[in-house]
């Protein structure tokens, strides 16, 4: 899908498209239903296409500040409207009482889990809103959202972009690809919603959390 939108565009469109789209998965709710993995590894492979490697590399540092950005405007939503949003809503899943320990899980491993999120689709667009409705202190967020988006910006551009050659090649390679990746999918949105379940069913400690 992500490829077919990126085949008939030149590299400005490419550059476009991207960055746009980069820009809303990490922001925005909506971004939930946008295909940020396969879009920047079919970026890559466009660009190899008309042999653009210096494009790709300037692509994977713009799109990873973009990212950067996106995921801290996602947590100033949540920081400034996420709480009061969770709380009219009254959810069985992010409530009040699921939200202090959402806090209490930041608190303990919210670095790890905002650097992995990158790589869990869905999971990446909530972080933001989850972390900054939770409080989770500004420069701990900032920090392992940037390693988080220079970790997976670049390596997916640029695997797309040296890649592309040996998928023409190697027919079999993009077989394996596309199973990899459906599997990737499936297996970190699992982790995902496990490690969740897991920490919603541990008792909400006693000790209050410094906001």
């Amino acid at each position: 899908m992500a490829t077919g939108l990126l085949d008939s565009a030149g590299p400005l469109l490419v550059w476009a498209i991207v960055l746009s789209f980069v820009f809303i998965e990490c922001a925005f709710i909506v971004g939930l239903f946008l295909p940020g993995d396969s879009l920047l590894f079919a970026a890559g492979v466009v660009l190899a296409q008309g042999d653009h490697e210096h494009q790709a590399w300037w692509l994977s540092l713009v799109a990873t500040g973009v990212a950067v950005v996106g995921n801290q405007v996602g947590y100033v939503i949540g920081h400034k409207a996420g709480h009061a949003i969770i709380t009219r809503r009254g959810g069985k899943v992010m409530n009040e009482h699921n939200l202090q320990r959402a806090r209490e899980f930041l608190d303990r491993r919210g670095f790890w889990a905002i650097v992995f999120a990158r790589w869990i689709p869905w999971i990446r667009t909530l972080a933001p809103l989850i972390a900054g409705a939770a409080k989770m202190d500004p420069r701990r967020f900032a920090l392992a959202t940037t390693i988080g988006g220079i970790a997976w910006v670049p390596t997916l551009v640029l695997v797309g972009y040296y890649a592309a050659g040996l998928l023409d090649e190697l027919p079999w390679l993009q077989t394996a690809a596309l199973v990899g990746s459906v599997a990737f999918l499936v297996l970190g949105t699992a982790w995902g919603v496990w490690r969740y379940r897991q920490e919603m069913h541990k008792p909400i400690d006693t000790v209050s959390i410094t906001e």
